[in-house]
């Protein structure tokens, strides 16, 4: 059923100083992406590993590479690093890149081959489902700046938005026809827009925070700057893209 179908909600209200429960800062060097150095091929030994032009092949032998183990899922799937993306081109990607590493295509390649299409067909998995939900991407673009929270953790849920839950719950199980249900559920979605947009600009402020923050070299840990001074970002009030009250 459409209604009932509450999502799990992250109950975060703001982003505290580092060494607050619940809450992970890691150091520049953890953010970090590995070494620039290229691999070489394991079927014919070229080199141009990460380099490679589809970033999946080698160039000389065309035998399947393992995954790149220091590529994002916003690289891997072509999208500008931010909380908005285009779900349409994300899509597009994702059934390109299926139709290049899935195991099917790979039944009468070598075991090697036949593994490494199973990691790339699972990361592509992953990334997709990752990106595509809002909560997600939002918790995957954190992780990218350093930022983790543990999955449970318990934070004060906003009590106005708890009723405001309860109210399109009521509304639903008095709900006498389709037209009705429609019309909640169009209500629940431009409410729904208004907080990913409300988290969109959040993270846009976060993210030219840390444009500035990272333009200079890492500092000690106890000069790096604390998270209480990024916007809010309304998390209590997100829920993944496929989730409804």
């Amino acid at each position: 059923m459409w209604g009932g179908r509450v999502g799990a909600l992250l109950r975060v209200r703001r982003l505290q100083p580092a060494g607050v429960s619940g809450r992970t800062l890691l150091s520049c060097n953890a953010v970090s992406q590995a070494g620039s150095s290229s691999p070489r091929c394991w079927n014919c030994g070229g080199s141009g590993g990460a380099g490679r032009e589809d970033g999946f092949f080698c160039p000389r032998c065309r035998a399947l590479q393992p995954p790149d183990p220091t590529r994002d899922y916003f690289s891997l799937m072509d999208c500008n690093r931010s909380f908005r993306v285009d779900t349409t081109k994300l899509q597009h990607r994702f059934q390109q890149l299926q139709r290049l590493v899935h195991p099917d295509f790979f039944s009468q390649r070598s075991k090697t081959e036949k593994d490494f299409s199973e990691e790339h067909s699972t990361l592509v998995n992953d990334a997709y489902k990752t990106l595509l939900a809002p909560l997600n991407r939002g918790l995957y673009l954190l992780k990218l700046h350093g930022i983790e929270i543990p999955e449970g953790t318990d934070h004060e849920i906003d009590r106005q938005f708890l009723t405001e839950i309860m109210e399109f719950n009521e509304r639903l199980a008095e709900a006498q026809s389709k037209d009705a249900v429609e019309e909640i559920e169009s209500t629940v979605r431009a409410r729904q827009k208004e907080l990913i947009d409300s988290a969109s600009q959040a993270f846009e402020q976060v993210r030219s925070f840390f444009a500035v923050a990272t333009a200079a070299p890492c500092p000690p840990p106890w000069r790096q700057p604390r998270l209480h001074t990024l916007p809010d970002i309304p998390w209590d009030k997100i829920t993944s893209a496929d989730s409804h009250v």
